[in-house]
Formats: C-alpha cells, structure tokens, sequence
C-alpha cells in the first residue's frame, strides 16, 4: 500500500491499526534517561501534597514542572 493510500484511509477515520507494526514504532526525543536528584524532607513533602492534589505521581509531578520550565 502506498502511503498516500493510508493517508487517504486514516484520513476517512478508518481503523489503520492492523496495517501498522507497532513494534517498530518510535517516539522521536522521547528517550528517557535517569536523573538522580537529592531533595530536603521538606520539598518531598510539598511535591507529595501537590502531587496528591492532582491525582498524579511524584514523578510525573517533577517530570510535568521541568517541562513546562524548560519551554
């Protein structure tokens, strides 16, 4: 199939998920790479509370303020 085929088809919100090999699917910029940061007890606890306010993880909490930082 040529590609303009399946832009046409996903295009028409057609169902192309059985056309694609998803074990070869790559997210650009998106590896990841540990960081290890030591915080005070004290910054624990406030990324904790905001963490739990959001419903999100500590992690993802770090992850979302670094982004938006970095932009």
């Amino acid at each position: 199939m040529k590609a303009s085929e399946l832009d046409r088809r996903f295009d028409e919100g057609e169902d192309i998920s059985d056309m694609m090999d998803w074990s070869k699917a790559r997210r650009p910029n998106i590896e990841t790479r540990r960081v290890n940061v030591d915080f005070p007890a004290w910054v624990v606890a406030g990324l904790d509370r905001q963490a739990k306010r959001l419903g999100i993880t500590r992690q993802a909490l770090i992850k979302m303020w670094v982004a938006e930082r970095l932009e």
